[in-house]
């Protein structure tokens, strides 16, 4: 009996067993606090490969990709950036409104931060920039996806037109990593059996509480802009009922996001979840890296909501101009923020200067942002990560219908 509910839960979805490994989380952290906490390796263990393993499929896909392009090939890459940028200021502009409808004031904590935040735009550009001339090896040991995307970019441009035997050799090594890929995300309900349990036996949520209105406008924000914004965006750009692809992305991308809270760790799942639907491989093995790089929706709501959050605290007053201003701001500073967890908090100092509030003060804002992590940040990273496959398939659907119509009035 035993080994046959096994052998049907083994069978089942990957999406099933991350649901049974999260029940069973909960459940061991409730009876056995003790224990669970120790489960902690577990989910380590699953993120440590998952990352390990991202810059490598990441630098090889899109070498492997470019180097075979052709003019005719069929990639849509331009289409899934404007989709990127649109859903990002569309993001960040839902969190203004709403932080205008819900004013939240803040009990600033206090804490000490392990990195400097940037201190203005020009900063984070500046970093960026810098990012994309690193040693290539040093930017895969590092998980720079910056300098990955770079130099997979250049060398797939200078590898193009090469023998047919090397871009062979690319693509064979780019399959034999997916195919270890795959192995490590069969891990996933082991790691987020792990990571619940512990996080929930030794934290809990009692600390949350206090922070129970802001996290209200934070998550809100970030539904509606997955269950409302998004799939509005994907019908203009489908002309169809958008709801079963991201009921898809959420439920086969997001879960796996909101518990790894890195959408760099994310991609191999992604990656898997583009294959699965039938995507064309010379598109997401570009857009997904990119996606996670650049595609920031969840951060652009974090900055802004936190940022006005520091706004009303101090009682100030804010013209429509200045808030459109800050949702142009938070948008471009989300595709600098890192894609590990609590990466875009470190970007509120930024944007609480174009208030001209004390550096002091935003700091503190950076510090209560990471008490409220836990949730924050899960739901930020599930919401930017799913988005990625999201306007991945949204673009491609487009473009082969547009292909479809072309080629029947050529007839």
């Amino acid at each position: 009996m035993i080994s046959e509910l096994l052998k049907r839960y083994l069978r089942g979805s990957l999406v099933t067993q991350i649901i049974v490994g999260l029940g069973l989380g909960i459940l061991l952290a409730w009876l056995a606090p003790a224990v669970a906490i120790k489960t902690a390796i577990l989910g380590t263990f699953f993120i440590g490969g998952l990352k390990a393993v991202a810059p490598i499929l990441v630098f090889a896909l899109i070498t492997a990709a470019i180097s075979r392009h052709q003019t005719d090939s069929e990639a849509f890459i331009k289409p899934i950036i404007m989709l990127y940028i649109l859903g990002t200021l569309a993001a960040s502009f839902t969190a203004v409104v709403a932080s205008f409808l819900f004013p939240t004031e803040l009990a600033l904590a206090t804490g000490d931060l392990t990195q400097t935040p940037p201190a203005n735009l020009i900063e984070v550009l500046k970093t960026l920039m810098m990012k994309a001339v690193v040693n290539p090896v040093d930017a895969v040991a590092q998980s720079n996806y910056i300098g990955i995307l770079t130099w997979a970019i250049l060398l797939g441009i200078a590898l193009r037109g090469r023998a047919e035997s090397t871009i062979q050799f690319l693509g064979d090594c780019s399959d034999a990593i997916a195919q270890v890929v795959s192995w490590v995300i069969k891990l996933a309900p082991i790691g987020i059996f792990g990571i619940v349990a512990s996080v929930t036996a030794s934290t809990g949520f009692s600390e949350l509480a206090n922070y129970g209105r802001l996290l209200l406008v934070l998550v809100g924000s970030m539904a509606f802009v997955a269950f409302v914004l998004n799939p509005l965006i994907v019908f203009w750009k489908i002309r169809s009922n958008p709801y079963p692809l991201v009921f898809t992305c959420l439920f086969e991308s997001g879960i796996t996001a909101f518990f790894t809270r890195s959408s760099a760790a994310n991609i191999p799942v992604n990656m898997s979840l583009c294959r699965k639907l039938g995507l064309p491989r010379d598109t997401y093995s570009i857009s997904i890296p990119l996606g996670a790089t650049i595609n920031m929706a969840g951060a652009a709501v974090t900055i802004t909501v936190l940022s006005l959050a520091a706004v009303h605290t101090l009682h100030m007053q804010v013209s429509p101009m200045m808030a459109l201003m800050l949702s142009v701001l938070a948008a471009v500073g989300a595709c600098g923020s890192s894609g590990v967890p609590g990466g875009s908090l470190l970007l509120i100092p930024m944007a609480c200067s174009l208030f001209q509030i004390d550096p002091d003060i935003s700091t503190k804002v950076v510090a209560a942002g990471f008490i409220i992590g836990v949730i924050q940040d899960s739901c930020e990273t599930g919401l930017n990560s799913s988005t990625d496959v999201l306007f991945t398939a949204a673009a491609c659907i487009a473009e082969e219908r547009k292909k479809k119509r072309g080629a029947i009035s050529a007839k």
